[in-house]
C-alpha cells in the first residue's frame, strides 16, 4: 500500500509504544518484587499470628468459661460445703459430679483432661471416674519436674485465680507428652491460702499445635508462643534450645516488631488481654523464592509478549489499515481526488462515530415509542385478571407510567358497528384508523376522568375510567362517566361517521375488581348486541334470561385462596359479586340456579382438606352444613348460610395461626427464661433456637405481646438482678455475671434504664 503507508507506520508505531510500557512495568515490578515481598510477608505472617492468637484467646476463654460454669453448678457447690462426719464421704454426690462433667471432655478438645479436686474430702474427681485417693492419679499422670508431695502443695493445696502453668513435661497413661495447666480454685472469690476446691485443666501440647496448625503454611517456618515471663506455652517447628539461643542472642531485638535473624524473617506480636509473646519465622529462601518466581515470570512473560506482540502489532497495523485505505477510496471517488486528499482518515472516522451517534439518538427514541405497547400489554394483563396481588398491579403500573390510581371506578367496552365477520386488508386498515380516531377523540376530551385505553381485536376498544389525580379519593361520578362514552360517541357519529354501541360495566371498588368489572362489561355490550341496542348501555340496563350461570375458573381460584389465607371480608366480597352476577343481571333458569348453587358447595368441599380445619372438631359439623345447603331455597338464605360457613372457615384458620404464633412466642419466652444469664443470648441465638429467621420472629413477638423482643430479654435479666439485689447476697459486679452481663458498666446502665435507679440505689431502699 506505497500511497497510504503513512497511516500503516502510525499504527504500528502505536502498538510498538503499547508493548514498550508493559516492558517497563515488568523492569520496575522486578525492582519492587523483593521490597513488596517482603512487606506481604510480614503482613501475612502478622495476620496469621494474630488469628492464632485470637484462636488460643478463645480457647482458653473456653476452659475460663467453663470454670465458671462449674462455680455456678448447685451439685458442685453443696460438695464445697459439705462437712467429713464420721470420716464419710458423699460417694453419690461425688459419683453425680463426675457423670455430669464427663460431657465437657467430650465436646470440648481442650477440657479432654482436666479434674476437680475438693479439700475437704481430699478426693480428686475426673470424669467418669473419682480417686479417693490422689496418689492414685499421681501414679498414672504426672509431671516429670514435680514430686506427688510438691505437686500437691502447688496445685491442690494452693488457691488459684485463672494461673497457666507453662509448658511442662508430662506422663499419662505411659505416654510422654508436655503440657500447659489452666488453675482455678473454687469458689471463684477463693482468696485464703487454701479453697474448698480447685479445677485443673490440663492442655496437651499437641492439641494446642493442633488448633493452630493450619496457620502455619510455609515450609521451614516456625512458631513460637511464650507467657508475659517468657516461659513456654507452644513451639512447632523450632526446638527449645534454638528458642534459648535466640532469646540470649545480642543481635536479636527483642523490641522489634519484625527483623531479619539469619536466615528468617522473625514477625512477634503480644497479646494485650494475657501478656503472652507470639512469634513466627519464615526462612529467607522462601521469602526470596516468590522474587525469584516473579522475576523469572516478569522476564519470560515480557519477553515472549513483547516477540508476539510485535508480530500482532505488525498484523494489526496491515489490518487495519485496510478499511481506511478503502474508505479514503471511497471518498476520492465521491468527493473527488482534492477533497480526499485535504481531509486525512480521521475525519472520516469522526464522521462514522457522528452517524453512530445519530444512530444512537434514533433507537432511544425508538425505545420511547416501545413504551405504549409495553402499556396495553399491562391493560391487557389487568383486564385478563393475570395479577395475583394488588402490590403486582402497583408496581406493574408504576413500570409503564400509568401514574392513575386503579381503586375506584368503571369499564367499558366500544364496538365498532358494521365490520361483523369482514376480514380484509382494506377492513383491518379501516377499522385501525377508527379505533386510533376514538382514541384521540378519548384523549382530546377535557374531563376530569382520567381514561385507560387498549385494542381489543380489531373492532374494540376496552376503556378504564378512574380518577385523574392519583392522590384523590372521590369516586367516579357515573353521570360524568355516561357523558363522556356518549360525547365519545355522538361525536365519531357526527364528525367521521363511525357508529359504535358501548357497553359499560357497575364500578368497581379494588384494583382486584378491575377483571370482574371488564367481565360484566362484555356481558353488557354483548347483551346490547343480541338486543340490537345503541349507543351506550349499562349492565344494570340490559337483564335477559341466560342459559348458563356465571362462575370463572379464576373467580373460584381466587375465593379458594382468599378463604385460605382467613380473609373473611374479601370471601364474603367475591361471594356477594358472583351472586349479583348471577341473579341481578342474569335471569337464571331453576336448573342453572341449582348447578350455581352446586358449584358453590363444590368450592366449599374443597376447602375441607385444610389442616386447620381437617384437625378442628367442628370439621364434621361444617361439612354436614355445606351439604345440607338446599339449592330450592331463596338466594337470600343460601347467602347467609354460605357467609356463615365462610365465616368458620377463616375463623379456624385464623385461630390456627394465632396459636402457632402464641407456641412461638411461649417457646421464645421460655428459652429466654432459661438462658437469660448466657451473655451470649442475642435475637440471633433465639432464631436459631425456635428455628424461624431473625426478623420473623422480632416483628411475631412484637405484634402478640406489643413488647420488642430485645426489651423484654432485658426486663427478664432485670427482674432476676432485682431479686439478687433484694438477697444481698452478691455484689453488683457478680450479679452483672449472674445475669449475662459481660460488663458491669452496661448491667448499671441497662438497671437504672429498666428500673429508674441505679443498683445500689435499689439496694439501698428495699434495705431500709
Amino acid at each position: 500500500m506505497p500511497k497510504f503507508s503513512g497511516v500503516f507506520r502510525k499504527f504500528l508505531f502505536s502498538y510498538i509504544l503499547i508493548l514498550i510500557i508493559p516492558s517497563i512495568a515488568g523492569y520496575m515490578s522486578y525492582r519492587t518484587s523483593i521490597a513488596v515481598t517482603q512487606s506481604i510477608s510480614i503482613e501475612n505472617n502478622m495476620t496469621q499470628l494474630q488469628k492464632s492468637q485470637e484462636i488460643l484467646e478463645r480457647r482458653m476463654a473456653e476452659v475460663k468459661s467453663f470454670t465458671r460454669q462449674l462455680a455456678l453448678n448447685q451439685d458442685l457447690s453443696v460438695l464445697l460445703n459439705e462437712s467429713v462426719v464420721d470420716q464419710k464421704t458423699n460417694v453419690f454426690g461425688i459419683w453425680k459430679i463426675s457423670r455430669d462433667i464427663k460431657a465437657y471432655s467430650q465436646t470440648n478438645d481442650f477440657l479432654k483432661h482436666f479434674f476437680i479436686y475438693f479439700t475437704n474430702f481430699n478426693v480428686l474427681v475426673t470424669p467418669g471416674n473419682a480417686y479417693f485417693r490422689p496418689e492414685h492419679y499421681y501414679e498414672a499422670s504426672h509431671y516429670n519436674n514435680l514430686s506427688f508431695d510438691e505437686w500437691k502443695k502447688t496445685i491442690l493445696d494452693k488457691t488459684h485465680s485463672s494461673e497457666i502453668l507453662p509448658l511442662s513435661p508430662f506422663v499419662t497413661g505411659g505416654n510422654q507428652t508436655s503440657v500447659i495447666t489452666y488453675m482455678q480454685s473454687l469458689p471463684l472469690d477463693s482468696f485464703s491460702d487454701s479453697s474448698p476446691a480447685t479445677v485443673v485443666t490440663i492442655i496437651d501440647e499437641k492439641t494446642i499445635n493442633s488448633v493452630l496448625s493450619g496457620l502455619r503454611n510455609e515450609a521451614g517456618s516456625w512458631m513460637y508462643i511464650s507467657d508475659a515471663q517468657g516461659h513456654t506455652i507452644s513451639l512447632q517447628g523450632i526446638t527449645q534450645p534454638e528458642i534459648e539461643q535466640l532469646s540470649v542472642d545480642p543481635k536479636f531485638d527483642k523490641t522489634s516488631v519484625s527483623q531479619f535473624y539469619k536466615d528468617d524473617l522473625v514477625i512477634k506480636i503480644s497479646s494485650k488481654t494475657t501478656g503472652w509473646v507470639y512469634s513466627t519465622g519464615i526462612p529467607r529462601h522462601v521469602l526470596m523464592e516468590n522474587a525469584n518466581k516473579i522475576k523469572y515470570i516478569t522476564w519470560s512473560v515480557t519477553g515472549v509478549a513483547l516477540l508476539i506482540g510485535l508480530l500482532v502489532g505488525y498484523l494489526l497495523s496491515y489490518r487495519n489499515t485496510l478499511p481506511i485505505t478503502r474508505l479514503l477510496q471511497v471518498m476520492k471517488e465521491h468527493f473527488g481526488k482534492e477533497a480526499a486528499l485535504a481531509r486525512n482518515e480521521y475525519d472520516f472516522i469522526q464522521g462514522n462515530i457522528s452517524n453512530i451517534l445519530m444512530n444512537s439518538k434514533h433507537l432511544e427514541s425508538e425505545l420511547k415509542r416501545q413504551l405504549p405497547l409495553i402499556r396495553d400489554a399491562f391493560y391487557k394483563r389487568l383486564i385478563a385478571g393475570e395479577f395475583q396481588t394488588r402490590e403486582e398491579i402497583m408496581s406493574a403500573a408504576a413500570q409503564v407510567g400509568t401514574g392513575v390510581s386503579f381503586n375506584t371506578g368503571y369499564t367499558g367496552i366500544l364496538q365498532i358497528n358494521g365490520y361483523s365477520d369482514m376480514e380484509s386488508v382494506e377492513i383491518l386498515n379501516e377499522l385501525s384508523a377508527a379505533r386510533l380516531i376514538l382514541k384521540q377523540i378519548v384523549i382530546e376530551d377535557e374531563s376530569r376522568i382520567f381514561v385507560h385505553m387498549t385494542d381489543l381485536g380489531s373492532d374494540r376498544v376496552v376503556l378504564l375510567f378512574t380518577s385523574g389525580d392519583s392522590e384523590a379519593v372521590e369516586e367516579v361520578n357515573k353521570d360524568e362517566v355516561e357523558q363522556l362514552v356518549n360525547r365519545l360517541v355522538n361525536l365519531a357519529f357526527g364528525e367521521y361517521r363511525i357508529t359504535i354501541t358501548a357497553g359499560l360495566s357497575d364500578p368497581f371498588n379494588s384494583v382486584m375488581e378491575v377483571s370482574r368489572s371488564y367481565e360484566q362489561a362484555r356481558q353488557a355490550l354483548e347483551n346490547a348486541i343480541y338486543m340490537n341496542k345503541k349507543g351506550v348501555v349499562w349492565l344494570g340496563d340490559t337483564r335477559i334470561e341466560s342459559n348458563t350461570y356465571y362462575y370463572p375458573i379464576d373467580l373460584e381460584l381466587r375465593l379458594i385462596s382468599t378463604i385460605r389465607a382467613g380473609d373473611e371480608e374479601e370471601a364474603r366480597r367475591i361471594v356477594r359479586s358472583m351472586i349479583e352476577q348471577n341473579t341481578e343481571n342474569r335471569e337464571l333458569s331453576m336448573e342453572m340456579k341449582h348447578q350455581f348453587i352446586g358449584e358453590l358447595k363444590g368450592t366449599l368441599l374443597k376447602l375441607l382438606d385444610q389442616k386447620a380445619i381437617m384437625e378442628s372438631t367442628s370439621f364434621e359439623k361444617i361439612k354436614n352444613r355445606i351439604i345440607a345447603i338446599v339449592t330450592s331455597e331463596s338466594i337470600e338464605i343460601i347467602s347467609q348460610e354460605i357467609n356463615g360457613i365462610i365465616a368458620d372457615m377463616c375463623g379456624l384458620i385464623t385461630s390456627k395461626k394465632n396459636d402457632a404464633h402464641s407456641r412461638t412466642v411461649k417457646q421464645i419466652n421460655e428459652f429466654i427464661a432459661a438462658r437469660y444469664a448466657d451473655p451470649d443470648l442475642n435475637l440471633y441465638r433465639i432464631a436459631e433456637h425456635v428455628e424461624r429467621p431473625e426478623k420473623y420472629i422480632s416483628q411475631l413477638y412484637k405484634e402478640v405481646t406489643g413488647t420488642n423482643l430485645s426489651d423484654q430479654l432485658e426486663k427478664v435479666r432485670m427482674d432476676h438482678a432485682a431479686s439478687l439485689l433484694k438477697r444481698n447476697q452478691y455484689n453488683v459486679d457478680e450479679i452483672a455475671s449472674h445475669v449475662g452481663y459481660n460488663s458491669s458498666h452496661s448491667f448499671r446502665r441497662a438497671f437504672k434504664r429498666v428500673m429508674g435507679v441505679s443498683p445500689s440505689s435499689f439496694r439501698q431502699s428495699v434495705e431500709e
